[in-house]
């Protein structure tokens, strides 16, 4: 009875022990680093920032450290750097992140925003129809970005090609606040850029909206924002992604339901992280063309991609993108929401072409 006695007390202290040792273990912070750029096609990420979102359905064990964005390429560098866990961006920086780290760096799990991007015209620039681009100049965002893709792509299946390619078009890259600027001064004939600046080149610029994007895909739906997560992280804390990917799917909804709340939070947050808030007329205007979606879109990704390979953006041979997504703790979220699932749409073949 002695030996059994001091057999179970062993085992006993082992036992708590290992309690101790578990609820250590379920005490420790994590640190999530996350991204966002301060803009209207961020809207999840300004509001979530804004108002605490993501913290509150991740718990007290979880901190979330925000880092704001300006480009797209900046973003993949901190991810690659491994300073950046998951981040809003838009489909070409992941692309070319995915492609650059041979389909190791990261993956997409949730789409974000749909639309709010265009092509705005001088009212005064002769263009009239899609005939009259020879000689003009066009801006876009940054080179190799989302913008100047699908603006390079257009050109192209329209019959252009860009100057340096020995055509008749000239397309700058430019920083969105320096289109308005030469636009305004007359430098540049239109742009080819993202919300809030097509309704600012509109409003402030008195230019005429020649193309709203939306109108060249399929059901006016196309992918401008959607979430990335590091593959690291993602196989790290697949449970803290998840619960990420529930927020996200529930502060999309939320902001569909209550969109004046919803723009007075968004205001309010990039006032704070870029010291000027958005003009009322042009936050209105802006969202007339957006859409907050979990949706990825995913088919228009795929087009996204080919018009960058033949541009020369991707390299020499077809990237091959067929583990970009994974979008089955997406699926899981709104299959336990009651909601339909998300399908892969690789169609077209777009990303073989």
């Amino acid at each position: 009875m002695r030996y059994l006695s001091w057999t179970l007390l062993a085992d006993l202290a082992i036992g708590l022990l290992f309690l101790g040792l578990g609820a250590i273990a379920m005490g420790e912070e994590i640190t999530i680093r996350a991204g966002h750029f301060p803009n209207i096609t961020h809207a999840q990420g300004v509001i979530g920032q804004a108002n605490g979102w993501f913290e509150k359905a991740l718990g007290k064990d979880t901190k979330i450290e925000w880092k704001i964005f300006n480009a797209g390429p900046s973003a993949i560098e901190a991810l690659f750097a491994g300073e950046l866990d998951l981040t809003y961006i838009g489909p070409n920086p992941a692309i070319n992140g995915y492609v650059k780290s041979k389909g190791e760096a990261l993956r997409i799990v949730a789409g974000a925003v749909s639309g709010g991007a265009g092509l705005v015209i001088r009212a005064d620039s002769g263009i009239n129809t899609v005939k009259d681009f020879d000689g003009k100049k066009i801006a876009s965002p940054q080179l190799g970005n989302t913008q100047d893709v699908a603006l390079r792509g257009w050109l192209k299946d329209n019959g252009y090609e860009v100057k340096e390619k020995g055509g008749t078009v000239q397309v700058i890259p430019l920083a969105n606040p320096d289109q308005l600027t030469l636009f305004l001064k007359k430098e540049i004939d239109g742009a080819w850029t993202v919300e809030p600046w097509v309704s600012r080149l509109i409003l402030e610029g008195g230019g005429k909206l020649f193309l709203d994007e939306r109108e060249i895909w399929p059901d006016r739906k196309f992918v401008t924002t959607h979430l990335i997560v590091s593959t690291k992280f993602l196989k790290e804390h697949p449970e803290l992604v998840k619960k990420w990917i529930a927020a996200h799917v529930e502060l999309t909804d939320w902001i569909n339901k209550n969109p004046e709340e919803g723009k007075k939070i968004f205001n309010e947050e990039i006032k704070r992280e870029t010291g000027k808030a958005l003009p009322q007329n042009v936050l209105v205007e802006s969202l007339k063309r957006i859409d907050i979606t979990y949706d990825p879109i995913s088919s228009s990704l795929f087009k996204s991609a080919r018009w960058a390979y033949e541009q020369g953006f991707l390299g020499r041979a077809q990237p091959d993108l067929s583990n970009i997504y994974d979008l089955t703790l997406l699926n899981e979220v709104l299959k336990e929401k009651g909601l339909q699932p998300v399908k892969l749409e690789v169609s077209k073949q777009e990303d073989k072409k």
